[in-house]
């Protein structure tokens, strides 16, 4: 996509998605910043823009964006509580099965399989998001998925 027609995209939508990633996250510098992700997102992809669904594409990337970015925080804030409680001294057999999977997944697969990983299974992104967010295809996005499944299967004998 060229850089012009973008920066066209960017003076013409941009208040409009502004205002819609402010009244999700109410925060002034994470909307600036989602709106300038989403632009940024089309300057390194390849996403073909129909002219008629180019402000909806728009809008939705933005919303969806932000979920991620909520997402983001409410697992982080989760994290930091689990670490910081001192009562939390034994994890149950399904916490250490995800801890292990999750030390697996890091030590065993390449970066773009493990946050393709974390956006499926920690974040609960859809294909679609994941392919938008990685530049790669949906059929991309499920042969990683199936790859890393595959191995996880096979390591802990599932």
């Amino acid at each position: 996509m060229k850089k012009e027609y973008i920066q066209q995209l960017f003076r013409q939508h941009y208040a409009k998605m502004y205002r819609v990633a402010y009244s999700i996250l109410l925060d002034e510098q994470e909307s600036k910043d989602v709106v300038s992700d989403v632009f940024a997102g089309l300057l390194q992809g390849n996403v073909m823009l129909l002219p008629d669904t180019v402000e909806h594409y728009l809008l939705t990337s933005v919303r969806n964006q932000c979920f991620k970015r909520i997402r983001h925080e409410e697992t982080k804030h989760i994290a930091e509580q689990f670490i910081s409680s001192e009562q939390q001294t034994t994890l149950s057999i399904e916490d250490e099965r995800l801890i292990d999977i999750n030390e697996y997944v890091a030590s065993c697969f390449s970066p773009q399989d493990q946050r393709i990983f974390r956006m499926r299974y920690s974040y609960g992104c859809s294909y679609d998001e994941i392919a938008a967010s990685e530049g790669i295809s949906r059929v991309a996005v499920w042969k990683h998925l199936s790859r890393v499944l595959n191995s996880i299967k096979k390591h802990f004998n599932v």
